[in-house]
């Protein structure tokens, strides 16, 4: 029965870990089916979050800012941390599905599927205490983890990506964000700072939570999620604001093959890091600030900067 349930899941995640639209869909899907589970939801749109910032390396705009080279291992780099987090997070999604139907939760399960020991705890406590909040920032800080041992380790992404000048002037500049949608053409996010930093991308992370399911706003950036099918482009959103970019955005499936991947070496990161719930602890409340116009300006910087290095590189 177990290795039957264990098979079925891995089959269902293969399928679901195709590529960003469908890690997308299936996230989204899963939270329809149960919004009990937060983070689906949250996954679902920092995943369309990646999928804009996919497209954008194909855009007319960035292929005059940066190396086809620099592109290259940008896409790969959202990719292969995009494929971490659903490897390891939608067995677990499912294993709860599974066992909501059953009404007793196999642990032993969720041990075989490679759950770090970390979320087998925090599982226990969900069902022992049913604290959405707090499962919700248990998979934030675990996925953190899953790929700051995959990813943000890797040799050729940390020296060519996050070391890179083009990376750290970025990042100073604010130029790199995680959106929230709604159909009224609002715009709700937060930029990315120090994304080298593990405990910088839980805060971020555990910010965005918040930031989601806060009352003033949750409905109208869940509509979104609920209206707008997953393409990849940002024509997803610009088509409920008075405003475009002026910039292509491809759809993705249109400009990016399917990529495999595999886990070279899979280890349990809790059993390395000292007291990972330390990092359970609630942040400070805060109220929601529309990013709409700031988004505006940051579009009109990218414009001028890819103007003048056209400009530049042409005069040479």
């Amino acid at each position: 029965m177990l290795a039957e349930i264990h098979e079925q899941i891995l089959k269902k995640t293969k399928q679901g870990n195709k590529d960003n639209i469908s890690r997308t869909e299936f996230y989204e899907q899963f939270y329809k089916r149960h919004p009990e589970i937060k983070w689906p939801l949250l996954a679902g749109i920092v995943s369309r979050n990646a999928g804009w910032n996919m497209t954008d390396l194909k855009s007319k705009w960035f292929q005059t800012l940066l190396t086809n080279r620099y592109r290259d291992l940008l896409f790969q780099t959202y990719e292969r941390a995009n494929w971490t987090i659903f490897a390891d997070a939608y067995p677990q999604l499912l294993w709860y599905e599974w066992v909501k139907s059953e009404s007793y939760p196999n642990y032993d399960l969720l041990n075989c599927l490679g759950v770090s020991k970390f979320m087998q705890k925090e599982w226990k406590y969900y069902f022992e205490n049913r604290d959405g909040e707090r499962l919700c920032t248990a998979l934030i800080i675990n996925e953190q983890h899953m790929i700051e041992e995959t990813v943000m380790k890797n040799p050729l992404y940390r020296k060519k990506v996050f070391s890179s000048l083009l990376y750290i002037l970025e990042e100073h500049a604010h130029m790199s964000y995680v959106i929230f949608p709604t159909v009224k053409g609002e715009v709700y996010g937060l930029y990315v700072r120090n994304f080298k930093s593990v405990k910088a991308r839980i805060w971020l992370g555990k910010q965005l939570q918040q930031l989601l399911f806060h009352p003033f706003i949750h409905e109208d950036i869940y509509k979104f999620t609920i209206q707008t099918v997953p393409t990849g482009s940002r024509d997803d959103y610009e088509q409920f604001m008075n405003w475009s970019t002026g910039n292509t955005s491809p759809i993705l499936r249109d400009v990016y093959p399917v990529v495999s991947h595999h886990w070279s070496e899979r280890k349990d990161w809790s059993e390395t890091v000292l007291q990972p719930s330390r990092y359970l602890k609630p942040i400070q409340t805060s109220i929601p600030v529309e990013r709409t116009s700031w988004l505006h300006r940051k579009w009109v910087e990218l414009f001028l900067i890819q103007k003048i290095k056209k400009v530049v590189s042409n005069s040479q």
